[in-house]
This record gives C-alpha cells, sequence and structure tokens, in this order.
C-alpha cells in the first residue's frame, strides 16, 4: 500500500522544481552579464557601464586631444566588430575609406554585403552604443564596446556577416583627428604620391591630382557636354582594381561620369593622365559596390580616345 506524502515533502519538492527551473530559464541578461564580468575581472580591464542602465559596457583606450565629441558634431571613424568570446572579426571598415556622421546618427552601421543587381547593402546594424562611447572621446580617440547579445543580434544572430546566437559583441572604434572628410582624403592623397615616388602630380583646385603620361594632339576643346570615349582602369589606393575598360567602347558625356573627371576638360584627344580622386569628388560615402566603400579615394588611368561636342 502506497505511504502518505507529507505536506513537508510536498514542499521540498516544490523548492526543488522552482530551484531546477530557474537555473534551467536563466535570463541571457544575467548569463550575459556575468560572461562580461568574468571578461573584465580576467583582463583587468576598467569598463563604464552605461549610465542609462542599458546593459552595455565602455572602455576609453585613447582618449583624444581637443574638446568632447557633442551630438552635432561631425566624426570621422572606423569601427571593427569582432567576437568577444573567440576574436572571430565580423566587420570591419574597409582600410581604404571611413566611416563619417554627425555624431548623434553614427549608431547605423553598413555591415552586411552589397546586393551588385541593386546597389543596396544587405545588412544594417543599429548599434545605439557607438554614439555613446563616441561622445566620451576627443578627436583621435578611441574605445572599446562590450555589448551583450541581447543588445546586438540576439538569439537569431547575423547568418549575412557570420553572428552566431547569443555572441557578445565587442566594438573597437578609432575616431580621426581631422575635421572633414576633404581633410582627411587629402592627407591620404598626399601619403599614397609620397609612397609611390610620385612628385611630379598637379593639385587641381579641386582636390584632384593628375599626371599626364602622354600629351594630347586633337584640337576639338571638352566641356562636360562633350561625348569622350575612352579607355580607363579604376583602382584603390592599396591597387585594387575595381572597374576597367580598354576596348574603345566607352562614349559618355563627361559631365555623367564623377566630378573628379571634370579636370579632363583641360585636355585634348590622344591625352594620357593618372587621376588621383579624393573621395569628395569620387562617390563619397555611397557604398558602391564591395569594393568601394565609404569616402574611398580613386586612382586612375584614363586614354582620352575621342571627342565629339
Amino acid at each position: 500500500m502506497l505511504k502518505k506524502i507529507s505536506s513537508y515533502a510536498f514542499v521540498l519538492i516544490g523548492l526543488v522544481l522552482f530551484n531546477s527551473c530557474k537555473k534551467e530559464y536563466e535570463s541571457i541578461q544575467s548569463i550575459d552579464d556575468r560572461k562580461l564580468e568574468d571578461y573584465f575581472a580576467k583582463n583587468n580591464i576598467t569598463a563604464i557601464k552605461d549610465p542609462k542602465g542599458t546593459g552595455f559596457y565602455y572602455q576609453i583606450t585613447n582618449p583624444g586631444t581637443g574638446d568632447l565629441f557633442l551630438n552635432t558634431d561631425s566624426v570621422l571613424y572606423n569601427v571593427t566588430l569582432k567576437s568577444l568570446s573567440n576574436g572571430t572579426t565580423y566587420y570591419s571598415t574597409p582600410p581604404s575609406g571611413n566611416l563619417g556622421n554627425k555624431v548623434g546618427y553614427t549608431s547605423q552601421l553598413q555591415v552586411g554585403a552589397v546586393d551588385v543587381a541593386t546597389g543596396k547593402v544587405a545588412v544594417y546594424a543599429s548599434l545605439t552604443p557607438i554614439s555613446t562611447a563616441i561622445r566620451a572621446l576627443k578627436p583621435g580617440g578611441s574605445a572599446k564596446v562590450f555589448l551583450p547579445s541581447y543588445l546586438a543580434f540576439g538569439n537569431n544572430g547575423e547568418a549575412a556577416i557570420g553572428v552566431p546566437s547569443n555572441d557578445i559583441i565587442e566594438i573597437t572604434i578609432n575616431t580621426f583627428t581631422q575635421k572633414s572628410q576633404a581633410a582627411l582624403d587629402e592627407q591620404r592623397l598626399q601619403a599614397f604620391l609620397l609612397s609611390k615616388g610620385i612628385n611630379n602630380a598637379v593639385r587641381d583646385v579641386t582636390g584632384v591630382y593628375y599626371v599626364v603620361t602622354q600629351a594630347g594632339t586633337g584640337t576639338e576643346p571638352i566641356d562636360l557636354s562633350s561625348a569622350i570615349t575612352i579607355n580607363y582602369t579604376g583602382r584603390l589606393l592599396n591597387g585594387t582594381v575595381f572597374e576597367t575598360n580598354t576596348s574603345g567602347t566607352v562614349v559618355q558625356t563627361l559631365s555623367t561620369f564623377i566630378t573628379g573627371w571634370n579636370v579632363l576638360s583641360k585636355f585634348r584627344k590622344g591625352t594620357k593622365i593618372r587621376l588621383i580622386i579624393p573621395s569628395t569628388r569620387a562617390y563619397g560615402n555611397e557604398v558602391r559596390s564591395n569594393v568601394i566603400w565609404e569616402n574611398t579615394p580613386l586612382d586612375f588611368d584614363i586614354e582620352i580616345l575621342e571627342v565629339a561636342n
């Protein structure tokens, strides 16, 4: 015959079941918080917790110089997103360019691949802590943001850039000292010319540098409405070719090219020229392909084959 279970036994069973459920259903917030605290202790990191209590932390690795960034300030910067657990890099701003925005709008990142057919970026990430960290910096400063998974890509992760489920993200932010894209581009172009030993480049008033490798012999003037037939090769400053056509089949009016090409109006048919173009005269902050990202200076070799007015 079954023995009667006492009410005390029921209480004990209930406590065991309750504690078991608590352990089984521990929230992702508490799991992430514990992982972050363990990481900080192990690596002797003094991190600042978001004063609004949202759950992320940040660390100032280099405060920079000058005045702290304000929401209304423009900031030029690069970021890297990686896994806190294993160091896998999921996204890094291409070194050929940089990000740039008002500080208050720095939370929106284009981190996915570009759809070649539409030119649209497949994945955006809204990472508000980036702007919080930047406001704690001065120009040239750097910081790290430690982002719990529930504030990053959550349980779903992000397959397009390889983020698994519930991964804590470490974001490294590096700001530039330059306050305008034109100033940063100018520094990059001068460094490029120096590194290549190009000492005969002429700087146009637009900021475009050019080197004539063959003088033209044509007499027809070129203006923005001229139809020009050209051969060309376009590269990033690191030498990566993103587009080329040397078949003599490209015929367009000068006004349809990027504005850096307007320098061609100084020349005539038969000219061979190299143009080193700041991003502000190229595609600006547009993402044009998986090679040309935001604020990327460009390097072109161009031959003017025909001119028609």
